[in-house]
C-alpha cells in the first residue's frame, strides 16, 4: 500500500504565505519525479511545479517567481513554498510522484488526495 498524503493548505490572505508538504510511505524501491498540481471546479487539472530526483526543477508561467518546489528524498517529501498568493491561485493543490513499488518492475504515476488552498480578504 502506497499513499501521499499532502498537508498544509488553508485560507490565506492576498499577499500571503503558504507551505504545502507531501510525503509518500509505503512499500517504495525507486521514487523518481514529483510534482504539484492544482484545479478549480470545471477547469483541468494543471502543472504548477515539478522536480525530478535530481532536482531539476519546471514551473507554470504563472507561478514562476512566487513559488518553490524542493524535495528531501530522505523523508520522501516534496514541498511547495508559495509566496505573494493572488486570489487566482486559489484551487485544490494535488501532488504526485512518480515511484516503483514493491516487486513491480515498472514506475507508476500516483496521487495525493488534494488539499485545498484559498486566497481572499
Amino acid at each position: 500500500q502506497v499513499q501521499l498524503v499532502e498537508s498544509g493548505g488553508t485560507l490565506v490572505q492576498p499577499g500571503g504565505s503558504l507551505r504545502l508538504s507531501c510525503a509518500a510511505s509505503g512499500n517504495i524501491n525507486s521514487l523518481n519525479a514529483m510534482g504539484w498540481h492544482r484545479q478549480v471546479p470545471g477547469k483541468q487539472r494543471e502543472l504548477v511545479a515539478g522536480i525530478s530526483s535530481g532536482g531539476t526543477t519546471t514551473y507554470a508561467d504563472s507561478v514562476k517567481g512566487r513559488f518553490t518546489i524542493s524535495r528531501d528524498n530522505a523523508k520522501n517529501t516534496v514541498y511547495l513554498q508559495m509566496n505573494s498568493l493572488k486570489p487566482e491561485d486559489t484551487a485544490v493543490y494535488y501532488c504526485n510522484a512518480d515511484m516503483r513499488v514493491g516487486y513491480s518492475p515498472y514506475h507508476k504515476n500516483y496521487w495525493g488526495q488534494g488539499t485545498q488552498v484559498t486566497v481572499s480578504s
